[in-house]
């Protein structure tokens, strides 16, 4: 018994040391990680904004109607063709041509009323021209009278007529001077009328105004009545019916809606406040309809309007691109999904943008222990370049004296320290915060540490690193040694068109072979890096 026990154990010994190198041949045997790579090439690159908008005709018209009445009959339809001053439509013109007559009469009632006017005016010059006869005659009178009244006082007082002749006399000349008073009054009388009669004749003739104006208002009613089109153009769309009642009493209802002309075009498309600044007038665009998806169209952008439109919290600005319609395919209403050309380069050095995301794992795991790269990504940058490799830069550009070095060094040492406490202290988001802050104070502290010259060159430094759409990123690429390793590169990138990014700088070169994706035993690309693609290509 004790025998077959030992045998047993020395069996399973021997199988588990069996299994044991087995499983060592094995993972001998395992293959290495692998790597995908693609070779840097050169190529023109485009970056693209991307919009969905209406097509609309250029001009569109909306013919309505100032009276209020019934559609007796209408002359034009869905998609027809009319001209400038065309009849497209009739109201039914009964009432308002009863209002022409009616104002007509009351024009010809005025005018003899004014003729009257007239009439009493010449009467009354001639009342007034006997009554200034009569005043004059009445002064010659008068004037006898009294010289035969004088001539009678004379001869009374040398006693040579009675005093019946004298009083005689002074009844004559009394009589007189009562008929010149009365003629007088007369006169006046006579000029009150005239005046008066003046007065009708000027009412008569505002009168004769009054009821013209009426007329005319009339007349344009019934004229109104006639709907003509305004513009040359193609009905599309009709709102009414023959028999149909619009009431103009508020606002004019629209009747017909003319597009002045179909084969000019526009897109009125929403782009986001992110990607505005990107955009402006005169660049090239295309985009596609639901109805023609095999069809590419092109435009122009012509308008951006300034006034803001805010949807589900996003602030839009409506960026309009005019296109040519010969053809008449597209149509008002249609949906035009616009791609806004904002870039293009030719014959540039361009790499996948999967080269960009890719990171090995080994320095995933160094990243996470490096308060560098910590820093980095609490910044939401690609890499963010060290303080020893910015004062470095500086130091080659600048050429800074040494006690400049060691003021800027201790400068860039003090706000890698701060990004590194709001980390701790507030998290990814609070590092970000105070890393654009300190940036902008960075700068300010280094610019007041140069000389003129300096600071003119250290300007046009920060110019061409932060251009219109802010710093210039800085990424890594991985290259494969010799042995097998991937190594890092560092580039600065530019435009990208969602698939492949522009190589501003760094030591890539044409040809050379970039690591975009892990196979074998770590075939889990990492991510850790932002694509530029959604920078430059929504």
């Amino acid at each position: 018994m004790k025998r077959k026990s030992t045998l047993w154990i020395i069996a399973v010994i021997l199988i588990a040391a069996g299994a044991l190198g087995v499983a060592y041949f094995f993972n001998a045997q395992a293959p290495a990680v692998k790597y995908r790579t693609v070779k840097v090439e050169r190529g023109s690159l485009s970056t693209y904004v991307n919009a969905n908008g209406t097509l609309n005709p250029v001009i569109t018209v909306l013919v309505g109607s100032q009276v209020s009445g019934t559609i007796q009959k209408l002359y034009a339809d869905f998609n027809s063709t009319v001209k400038k001053g065309q009849l497209i439509a009739q109201i039914d013109p009964a009432i308002f041509q009863a209002h022409v007559s009616q104002a007509k009469a009351k024009v010809e009632n005025t005018k003899a009323a004014f003729l009257n006017a007239q009439a009493d005016i010449a009467t009354a010059r001639s009342n007034v021209e006997a009554s200034k006869a009569n005043v004059l005659k009445a002064r010659v009178a008068l004037e006898d009278a009294k010289r035969n009244l004088n001539r009678s006082l004379e001869l009374f007082s040398r006693n040579l007529i009675a005093a019946s002749d004298r009083d005689t006399a002074q009844t004559a000349y009394d009589s007189a001077a009562a008929q010149l008073e009365a003629a007088q009054a007369q006169k006046k009388a006579t000029e009150a009328q005239l005046e008066s009669a003046q007065a009708r004749l000027e009412s008569a003739r505002a009168q004769i105004k009054q009821a013209e104006a009426e007329l005319e208002l009339a007349q344009v009613n019934l004229d109104h009545a006639r709907i003509t089109a305004p513009v040359n153009g193609t009905v599309i769309s009709r709102n009414v019916d023959v028999g149909q009642t619009v009431a103009a009493s508020l606002q004019a209802p629209t009747l017909f809606t003319i597009a002045q002309d179909l084969t000019e075009m526009q897109v009125e498309t929403n782009v986001s406040e992110a990607d505005i600044g990107r955009v402006s007038v005169g660049q090239e665009t295309t985009f596609t309809v639901d109805a023609y998806p095999q069809i590419v169209f092109k435009g122009k952008v012509t308008e951006i309007r300034n006034a803001p439109m805010t949807i589900q919290n996003v602030v839009t600005y409506n960026v309009v691109i005019k296109v040519k319609n010969p053809e008449l395919k597209l149509r008002p209403g249609m949906t035009a999904n616009a791609s806004i050309l904002v870039a293009h380069k030719s014959n540039v050095l361009k790499v996948p943008n999967a080269a960009l995301r890719f990171r090995p794992e080994f320095a995933k795991k160094e990243a996470m222990a490096s308060p560098q790269q910590a820093a980095a990504e609490a910044t939401s940058s690609p890499v963010v370049t060290s303080p020893e490799r910015t004062l470095e830069r500086l130091k080659t550009e600048l050429k800074l004296t040494p006690q400049q070095q060691a003021n800027i060094s201790r400068i860039l040492q003090d706000a890698r320290t701060e990004i590194q406490a709001a980390r701790k202290a507030g998290g990814p988001e609070e590092a970000k915060t105070k890393a654009k802050e300190i940036r902008l104070q960075n700068r300010l502290k280094i610019h007041s540490l140069l000389t003129e010259e300096q600071k003119k060159k250290y300007d046009q430094m920060v110019q061409r690193s932060e251009g219109d759409q802010g710093p210039v990123p800085v990424y890594k690429v991985w290259t494969l040694m010799p042995q097998g390793k991937p190594v890092p590169v560092e580039i600065t990138t530019g435009i990208s068109d969602g698939s492949n990014t522009e190589v501003i700088a760094g030591a890539l070169q044409e040809g050379q072979e970039v690591i975009t994706d892990a196979l074998g035993k770590n075939n889990k690309p990492a991510a850790t890096q932002t694509s530029p693609s959604m920078r430059g290509f929504r």
